[in-house]
C-alpha cells in the first residue's frame, strides 16, 4: 500500500488474508479467486469482476472467448412509456364537438361564441404534464406564475388580433394540487372600440360550476405595437455587476422556493436606480421555448432582478397588476433585461443576445401576500372553506312578543365616549346577582360615532 497499490488479489484456497489485510488498508480493492464451499468458476470470474470495476486491466478475450459486446442495459428511468399515464390527457377529436385544437403548451382548445365573436380558450394544468411548474414554488406551494397567465392571456389576444394587453390584474393566486388536475379557462369577450375584457378563471378537475375562481382580469388592445428598447450594447456602459453568489438561497429564505427551470438569473449589473441581468432557461427547458410567446420560466427570471433592489425585510411579493404588455418575439430562450422603477412599479424591457427587442412590461406592480392567501387561492370556491359569513335577522324592540321581562340599565342618556359609568355596571350586577337572570338585558349605547373608526373601537371595546 506504501508503494501505491490499492488492488490486492489472493491466491490461495479462501479469503484469509484478504480479510486480514482489508484491517490495515483502506479504500482498497481485495479479490480472493477462491473461498472455501464456493464453487471455483463463479468464484474467480466474481475476483476478476471486482477488479474490472475498480479499474484493473482484464483480458475478458481469454476469459470469455466466446462472448461479444453488448449494450448496457437502460437504467429504470430511461424507459420508455406508451401507454397513456395516470391523469394524461387523451387527444379527442375536437372538431367534433366544435372545438379547435390549439396548439400551445398552456391551452389546448378554442371555440369562438356565435354572435358577438367572444373566444373561449381552455386548458388543463397538473404537475403530471407540466412538471416544469414544481419549480416554482411560493411560501410551499406550488403556484402558477403570473407570467404563465400572461402567457396564456398572449396567446387568447394573438388569436383574435388583440396583441396588447392594456392592463391586467391578478386577483388570486392559482395553486396547483399535488395530485390532480385544473381547468383553466381565458374568457375573451366582444369588440368595444377597439379592446376586449379578458378573464382567467380556473377550478379543480371535476369541480362543479360553483368552483370556478377569476384569478386575473384585464382588457386587451388593438393597439400599434410600440418599439423596444434596443439592448444591443452590452453589457450597459457604466453600469457596475453586482455578484450573485447566494442570490437564491437569499430568496428561500424569503418564501421564493424556485427550482432550477426558474433559476435563471446568470448575471447582474446596476447603474443608479436601473438594474439590468441577463437570464437564461437551462438546457432541458430550451426545446420547449420555442412553443411560447415568452416561456413563464423566463419571463419569470426576468422580475427576480426586482430582488436585487427590493428593500430589506419586504415580505413575498407576487405580480398584481401588468400595464401595457407586448410581445415583439417569440421562442426567446435566453434575455437581456431592463428594469427602471416607475413610480410604484417597474418599466421591464427585454431582448434576445442581438439586442432585438423580445417583450416590454410598461409597469408591473408587485403585491405582498402570506401563506393564508396561498392556501385558499389554489382554484377553491368559498364554500370549501370551514368558515362562513351568516347573516341573521334581527328582532327590533317593537317585533317582540313580551318585552315585561326587559330590564335596561341606565336611563338612555349616554354621552360620546361614556358607554358604561360605574353606577350603571353597579346596576348590571345587582339586576344579575338578585336572582334569576333576566331574558333581555338592554344597554343604550349612542349612535353618533359614524365615519370615525377609532371612536367605534372605542366604543366597542368600552361595552365589551
Amino acid at each position: 500500500a506504501e508503494r501505491g497499490v490499492s488492488r490486492f488479489v489472493e491466491l490461495g484456497p479462501d479469503g484469509v488474508l484478504c480479510a486480514l489485510a482489508q484491517r490495515s488498508v483502506d479504500e482498497a480493492v481485495f479479490a480472493p479467486v477462491l473461498r472455501r464451499d464456493r464453487d471455483e468458476a463463479e468464484t474467480a470470474l466474481a475476483a476478476l469482476g471486482r477488479l474490472w470495476t475498480a479499474g484493473g486491466d482484464v483480458d475478458w478475450t481469454s476469459v470469455l472467448p466466446g462472448g461479444r459486446r453488448v449494450e448496457l442495459p437502460t437504467y429504470a428511468f430511461q424507459r420508455e412509456r406508451y401507454w397513456p399515464g395516470a391523469g394524461s390527457a387523451v387527444p379527442g377529436d375536437l372538431g367534433a364537438a366544435g372545438m379547435e385544437p390549439v396548439e400551445h403548451p398552456l391551452l389546448g382548445a378554442a371555440i369562438t361564441v356565435a354572435g358577438d365573436g367572444a373566444v373561449l380558450m381552455t386548458g388543463r394544468l397538473s404537475l403530471a404534464t407540466h412538471s416544469w411548474l414544481a419549480d416554482h414554488v411560493i411560501l410551499g406551494q406550488v403556484v402558477v406564475p403570473g407570467t404563465a397567465l400572461v402567457e396564456m392571456v398572449w396567446a387568447a389576444g394573438g388569436r383574435i388580433g388583440c396583441s396588447v394587453v392594456r392592463e391586467l390584474v391578478l386577483r388570486a393566486p392559482l395553486v396547483l394540487p399535488e395530485r390532480g388536475a385544473v381547468q383553466v379557462q381565458v374568457s375573451v369577450g366582444a369588440a368595444d372600440e377597439g379592446e376586449r375584457p379578458v378573464e382567467v378563471y380556473a377550478r379543480p378537475e371535476g369541480g362543479d360550476d360553483a368552483s370556478w375562481v377569476c384569478h386575473a382580469a384585464g382588457v386587451l388592445s388593438a393597439d400599434a405595437v410600440a418599439e423596444g428598447v434596443d439592448l444591443a450594447v452590452w453589457p450597459p456602459q457604466g453600469a457596475v455587476a453586482v455578484p450573485l453568489e447566494g442570490f437564491y438561497d437569499a430568496l428561500e429564505e424569503g418564501g421564493y422556493g424556485y427550482g432550477p427551470v426558474f433559476q435563471g438569473l446568470r448575471a447582474a449589473w446596476r447603474d443608479g436606480e436601473r438594474v439590468f441581468a441577463e437570464v437564461a432557461l437551462p438546457e432541458e427547458a430550451v426545446a420547449e421555448a420555442g412553443g411560447f410567446g415568452v416561456h413563464p420560466a423566463l419571463l419569470d427570471a426576468a422580475l427576480h432582478v426586482n430582488g436585487l433592489k427590493a428593500a430589506d425585510g419586504q415580505g413575498t411579493r407576487l405580480p398584481f397588476a401588468w400595464t401595457g404588455v407586448r410581445l415583439h418575439a417569440a421562442g426567446a430562450s435566453m434575455l437581456r433585461v431592463a428594469l427602471t422603477p416607475v413610480g410604484d412599479g417597474v418599466e421591464i424591457q427585454t431582448a434576445d443576445a442581438t439586442g432585438a427587442p423580445v417583450a416590454s412590461v410598461q409597469s408591473l406592480v408587485m403585491r405582498e401576500v402570506d401563506a393564508g392567501q396561498l392556501a385558499t387561492g389554489g382554484g377553491r370556491s368559498t364554500r370549501d372553506s370551514l368558515f362562513a359569513v351568516d347573516w341573521v335577522p334581527l328582532v327590533s324592540a317593537g317585533e317582540a312578543a313580551d318585552t315585561s321581562d326587559w330590564v335596561v340599565i341606565g336611563d338612555g342618556a349616554i354621552g360620546d365616549t361614556e358607554v358604561l359609568t360605574a353606577g350603571r355596571f353597579e346596576s348590571l350586577v345587582a339586576v344579575v346577582r338578585g336572582g334569576v337572570a333576566p331574558p333581555v338585558v338592554v344597554l343604550p349605547v349612542v349612535e353618533r360615532w359614524a365615519g370615525d373608526a377609532g371612536l367605534v373601537h372605542e366604543v366597542a371595546g368600552s361595552v365589551l
